[in-house]
């Protein structure tokens, strides 16, 4: 059975907001300020990051709007390059996801749990219960259908939003204790190449996540046209969102403030809502946690169908239920994976260390396929699609920086780097493992 396009540009748009604003901007804010000790080179950093992002984004929404397709981020690879590197980068890549998303969901279960549960049932078995109670409503919620999906990323993403803007009313309060004078702790060297480079890792962290929308290429009504447009608004958001935040971080704390304030979202609500405003944020920030999971449940399946569609999966992953157009295999494999990992994991932040290693290699080998893809693709030149303008210095910068990122990320953690490199590897040999399988059959 096929898939039919059922998503609208506002479906998109919301889909990108969702896919970028996660957990990172209510906690990487404090590990940028360590790095980097003046505010212009905070500041600098974010937007630096916004831009470089957005230089990837349009990218991808090009690679998108020229090929559009259910699970774009592996057909992309799959057409332009060898299958060997797609199924490599992408088996990786859903790994990685669905640990991001076990570890994510424990991070809200943590928020929640003093406002949920009595003190008797907190702790690791407090989490537990949360932690997998969420993935598994979320997955009855998308098996009922792409269109309910849609509807509670739609609300939860607006929720998102709000949490955001209602946090940065804290700079008009004006019974801030005073912290913006703390002194700043670290390094005395955070000006050089090193230490931006290093902030940069926090950051592209941050802003990462809108590569997933091709993902929706078959989902999409008239993909060609509301897969850029859908990336442009929200990319544009989350920019607009990341710098409003940021300042009200710097405004109420000052940077020696966010250094000794890892968690900055619950201090703003605090000056905003007094003692109540501890379980205020808990219930918003659960609220943002739940839409990272419900749009990753809705992603990653995607993939899975390339993969099957190219004979590297089994059949089964393309199947969908000709009624709720759901990939209910595909999708009770990944949320299966998840509550796998939620019975390991125990620290999201190193996880991260191996994600962000995984996503720079990713993207910056993702968007190689740009220049393929124009000459594959030049008969689409004269029918109105998308083209990124300043071609080809815009994919190249962001291709660069990324590259720059990856050196960073293998000087500040040189075991992680070499244990990602080694399931690349391990991705190289299951692939011609499945092809000599599937030719000998």
């Amino acid at each position: 059975m096929s898939i039919f396009p059922k998503l609208n540009r506002f479906d998109l748009s919301m889909i990108v907001i969702s896919l970028v604003v996660g957990m990172g901007i209510f906690a990487t804010p404090a590990k940028v300020s360590v790095s980097l000790d003046t505010p212009t080179l905070y500041f600098g950093a974010w937007i630096f990051g916004g831009i470089i992002s957005l230089f990837g984004a349009l990218t991808f929404a090009e690679i998108g709007a020229r090929y559009p397709a259910a699970g774009g981020f592996y057909k992309a690879f799959s057409y332009c390059f060898h299958p060997a590197l797609a199924f490599m980068i992408n088996w990786v890549l859903v790994i990685s996801n669905a640990a991001s998303v076990a570890a994510v969901a424990i991070i809200g279960a943590q928020y929640i749990q003093p406002v949920l549960l009595p003190l008797s049932l907190q702790g690791d078995i407090g989490i537990r219960i949360i932690s997998i109670s969420a993935v598994i409503g979320l997955y009855i919620i998308n098996l009922l259908g792409i269109r309910m999906s849609a509807q509670t990323q739609n609300l939860l993403t607006l929720l998102k939003i709000a949490i955001i803007l209602v946090i940065c009313t804290a700079i008009f309060k004006t019974n801030i204790p005073i912290v913006r004078h703390l002194p700043i702790a670290g390094n005395t060297h955070h000006s050089n190449v090193f230490y931006f480079g290093e902030a940069l890792i926090a950051v592209f962290f941050t802003y990462g996540g809108y590569q997933q929308t091709i993902n929706f290429g078959g989902d999409s009504i008239n993909a060609k046209v509301n897969i850029p447009k859908a990336i442009w608004v929200g990319m544009l958001t989350v920019i607009g969102l990341y710098l409003l935040i940021n300042y009200a971080y710097y405004a109420c704390l000052g940077l020696g403030g966010m250094q000794n304030e890892p968690a900055l979202a619950a201090v703003l609500a605090g000056f905003i809502f007094g003692a109540t405003g501890y379980k205020i944020v808990s219930f918003l920030m659960f609220i943002s946690v739940l839409a990272f999971i419900n749009v990753n449940i809705l992603a990653n399946p995607r993939i899975y169908y390339a993969m099957a569609e190219d004979g590297m999966l089994p059949a089964k992953f393309k199947h969908i239920n000709a009624r709720t157009q759901t990939q209910e295999f595909g999708l009770s494999f990944f949320v299966a994976a998840v509550l796998i990992i939620l019975c390991f994991v125990t620290s999201f932040e190193h996880i991260l260390n191996y994600v962000m290693f995984f996503d720079t290699i990713g993207l910056s080998t993702a968007a190689l396929s740009i220049f393929m893809l124009r000459k594959k693709t030049k008969h689409l030149d004269a029918t109105g699609i998308y083209r990124i303008k300043w071609y080809p210095l815009v994919p190249i910068v962001f291709i660069a920086t990324y590259w720059l990122v990856t050196i960073f990320i293998f000087i500040k953690n040189p075991m992680a780097a070499l244990t990602c490199m080694s399931t690349f590897a391990a991705g190289l040999i299951i692939y011609f493992i499945t092809k000599f399988r599937r030719t000998s059959s």
